[in-house]
């Protein structure tokens, strides 16, 4: 079997399952599925600048917390239907993602890392300041009604799922697209060695800069869709942990994989689910099983999967 049939069976394999799961898991792990598949989306956007294009970045909850608001204060106080204000939080999103990736290109290295880590800051201090309209650490709830798409009602938690589903498929599906465009194949060359891209004649700025508002939209569209989805938009989601967390989900996942995202998202969402469920110290448990990772697969677990089995895979 060929690598580009291997890829298509893998891939479509896994959005085979997801589409079928939704109409077999009970209602917890229906849920829980459905805000793993946001999340996952998120993570495939950080992967995007720190797996292909390798920018560590320790300030995407500023994207992803762009799109929530964007989203979420055209729907409270704009009246915007969903469409609307998805589009809004697209939008913000992109804009946020420019201006950073404009600024904070001019750095390298952990500068950079330092000064992504300062934007979210400002950001998340941005919402709390003006806390008469973003309700602050409280947040605010969407109504019901507020959440109706094109006649279907998002709070219901079929219509969510698939809702999530379609999110996660769509950013799964572009990002495979993309690695296998020169567009990501120069992300990669950026990755390995940017001064002989450089030297090949590539505008490396460019291509950075474009890699930073690809990121930072497909992270607001995760932002947006997580606050439309589950009805909350609140100044927690743009606190450093929820910058911290994609770079968890990607590292255990793999970076620089395609599929490293979700499988992070997932171990580690069940990982803590679990643990919780044991003791009440599982940030301890957690904690011991990602030193263990880190120690023994330490190219993630997709990263390990391309290492050992097939080399080939994206």
């Amino acid at each position: 079997m060929s690598d580009t049939a291997k890829t298509v069976a893998l891939h479509g394999g896994l959005l085979a399952l997801l589409f079928a799961l939704g109409f077999l898991l009970p209602a917890y792990h229906h849920g829980n599925l459905a805000r793993i598949m946001v999340l996952a989306s998120y993570a495939i956007g950080y992967n995007i600048l720190f797996g292909y294009t390798g920018l560590l970045s320790l300030g995407h909850a500023l994207f992803f917390a762009a799109g929530m608001y964007g989203m979420g204060l055209a729907v409270q106080y704009l009246g915007l239907s969903p469409g609307p204000a998805l589009t809004a939080g697209l939008v913000a999103g992109a804009i946020v993602a420019g201006a950073v990736g404009l600024l904070a290109l001019r750095t390298a290295g952990v500068a950079f890392m330092i000064v992504t880590l300062m934007f979210a800051q400002a950001g998340y201090l941005t919402v709390l300041y003006f806390g008469a309209f973003t309700r602050g650490d409280e947040g605010f709830v969407l109504q019901q009604a507020q959440r109706v798409l094109w006649g279907i009602d998002l709070s219901d938690p079929v219509h969510r799922y698939f809702a999530a589903f379609a999110l996660f498929a769509t950013c799964l599906a572009a990002v495979l697209w993309m690695v296998h465009r020169p567009f990501g194949k120069v992300l990669i060359a950026i990755r390995e060695n940017e001064d002989r891209a450089r030297m090949l004649g590539y505008d490396v700025f460019a291509y950075k800069l474009a890699a930073v508002i690809l990121s930072g939209t497909i992270s607001a569209a995760a932002g947006a869709a997580y606050g439309l989805l589950f009805g909350y938009v609140g100044a927690t989601f743009a606190s450093v942990q929820y910058s911290i967390f994609p770079l968890l989900w990607v590292l255990l996942g793999g970076a620089g994989t395609v599929l490293g995202p979700f499988i992070g998202t997932l171990f580690m969402f069940y990982l803590i689910d679990l643990s919780s469920g044991i003791t009440t110290a599982y940030m301890l448990i957690a904690g011991v099983v990602l030193v263990l990772l880190t120690l023994f697969a330490p190219q993630g677990l997709a990263g390990e999967l391309r290492k050992r089995i097939w080399r080939g895979l994206p």
